[in-house]
């Protein structure tokens, strides 16, 4: 082959090899834009919410897939509009923080103009496709989403350490999204699943502040762990992870598997955050409790979809 074929051919590759370089960059971008990990926690107990009241309503996911499929299409677009808005809105603290400082706002591969106007869109979207579900799962859609972009990211985050506890709100009526959508939300185990997140949010998101403890207070939002120190913190874990002991057995009728595995669960993270009181290694400790939190919260909402399955009924 002639030396100018061969350059054609090493331009060719350098040309496709620079494509898929972007297409893997802007991919990347996206998942941190949308918080990828972050969404998909919240969009599991929609799915967990819808499945609850198709079972206690003795209806088939089939007979409802168009509802199913608006109901999941339109709160992942909803959560996802609103992360997109909190990652346009803290880009100055995200510049610090070693957590974030690879967010398309912070390196400025997306402009943010753009994601301003990509956040506002999908919120937008979200809402329309909801609305066409019932009114009732729209409001619960909307009172997550405020809570979230107003109240906790531009109102609280920065200046009072109840943050936590405002942003739980956004967290914890995901599944009186899904559950909504198929029937009202005056039963008792909407109202639980609603209890299990709210409570849940705040040891995990402590554990988190304790991890990222100087990223946190350099950039300088009030975080409990940084405000008043770890001790609080830890006894804070351990009364809310204890508050989360009763609740399975006001789903009773989910059946006694669940309300025995989900007691394990519970009684396996009280005795690791009481652990924390005896630790020498703080780090290391609330490493180990936001992975179990992340876990916990896992198990325990595919849980309730497995023991409601037709084959366990």
């Amino acid at each position: 082959m002639s030396k100018e074929g061969i350059t054609s051919l090493q331009n060719v590759g350098k040309a496709t090899m620079s494509k898929e370089y972007k297409t893997s960059t802007l991919i990347s971008d996206l998942k941190l834009l949308f918080k990828a990990n972050v969404l998909i926690a919240n969009v599991l107990p929609v799915f967990t919410g819808f499945w609850l009241a198709l079972y206690f309503s003795d209806m088939s996911l089939m007979d409802n897939m168009g509802l199913f499929l608006l109901t999941m299409i339109g709160s992942t677009f909803v959560m996802a509009g609103a992360l997109i808005i909190n990652n346009w809105y803290d880009v100055d603290i995200d510049t610090i923080m070693d957590r974030t400082k690879n967010r398309p706002t912070v390196t400025g591969n997306i402009s943010l103009k753009t994601v301003l106007t990509m956040g506002i869109s999908f919120s937008i979207i979200g809402f329309i496709l909801l609305f066409f579900t019932t009114l009732e799962s729209t409001i619960y859609a909307f009172i997550g989403w405020f809570t979230y972009v107003v109240l906790y990211t531009m109102w609280s985050k920065r200046r009072y350490t109840l943050n936590t506890v405002i942003g739980s709100v956004s967290g914890a009526v995901s599944p009186l999204i899904g559950w909504t959508a198929i029937t009202s939300g005056n039963h008792i185990v909407p109202i639980i699943l609603f209890l299990i997140l709210f409570i849940f949010q705040m040891p995990h998101t402590f554990a988190i502040a304790m991890r990222k403890y100087h990223e946190y207070k350099a950039a300088g939002v009030k975080m409990l762990p940084v405000v008043y120190g770890f001790k609080m913190a830890k006894r804070q874990i351990a009364v809310y992870v204890a508050c989360l002991l009763p609740l399975p057995f006001f789903l009773g009728s989910l059946g006694t598997t669940f309300i025995v595995l989900a007691t394990l669960l519970n009684l396996g993270w009280l005795a690791l955050s009481i652990s924390g009181f005896f630790t020498k290694d703080d780090q290391k400790w609330a490493r180990i409790s936001f992975v179990y939190s992340v876990n916990y919260i896992a198990l325990l909402f595919l849980l309730m979809v497995i023991v409601t399955l037709p084959i366990f009924s």
